[in-house]
């Protein structure tokens, strides 16, 4: 007889002896303790899945909030997105808005920034743009032969590195006058982990994943 058995009926004559009917008995004998699980039922206690061990999530960079923040509200109030790109500018000699605004009179400079507005007034082809970083904005202005050289810099890129002659008039007002533009929209890309993929021209805007949208909001621009 199996083991199983003989101790069922073993409790079944303890449980007798102290008074309680056969039935009664049996029905309190079949209350195993889990000491004595039947070799039947022990599979069914037993995790389908090995022990795992949990890592927490690494912890989210300052900029990957940054990123977020503009996916998600169109603003951050944490930081603003060049200020992590700071180093690498100045290791190339990129000044800031601030600096080109305390800048001398035909001082020669390179400045990059965030695009804010694209304005081309009237019929006469002068494009200006307006940069902004963390120090503040800077005021472009692009001639027609220089903007017919950089269209596409000049139109198309988010994060714009511009190299001209700064311009003071007596005022006091500030302009970067352009020589050349480059788009270095591409660095955006540093302020997250896993570069975003760029969506292919059929993807349909409404049902993009949000990793695939723009990292940066689009410019207001004027004609």
């Amino acid at each position: 007889m199996p083991k199983a058995a003989l101790i069922l009926l073993a409790e079944a004559d303890a449980f007798r002896s102290i008074g309680l009917d056969r039935r009664e008995a049996l029905w309190k004998a079949r209350r195993l303790s889990d000491e004595h699980a039947l070799p039947l039922f022990a599979a069914r206690g037993a995790d389908e899945q090995p022990d795992e061990t949990i890592t927490p999530l690494p912890v989210m960079k300052l900029s990957e909030h940054v990123i977020a923040d503009y996916h998600s509200l169109r603003l951050s109030l944490k930081a603003y997105p060049t200020e992590f790109l700071r180093e690498l500018f100045t290791r190339e000699g990129i000044m800031s808005c601030a600096e080109i605004g305390s800048g001398r009179d035909g001082e020669k400079a390179r400045v990059a920034g965030i695009v804010l507005v694209r304005q081309m007034p009237g019929t006469a082809g002068v494009v200006f743009i307006t940069l902004s970083d963390e120090t503040g904005i800077c005021n472009i202005v692009v001639w027609p032969s220089v903007f017919a050289r950089f269209r596409k810099e000049a139109m198309g890129a988010r994060l714009l590195l511009v190299e001209g002659k700064i311009q003071r008039s007596p005022e006091g007002v500030v302009h970067l006058v352009a020589e050349r533009m480059i788009d270095r929209t591409r660095e955006l890309n540093r302020l997250t982990e896993d570069e975003p993929q760029r969506p292919s021209r059929s993807d349909n805007d409404l049902h993009r994943h949000p990793r695939h949208v723009r990292v940066l909001p689009k410019s207001r621009d004027f004609h």
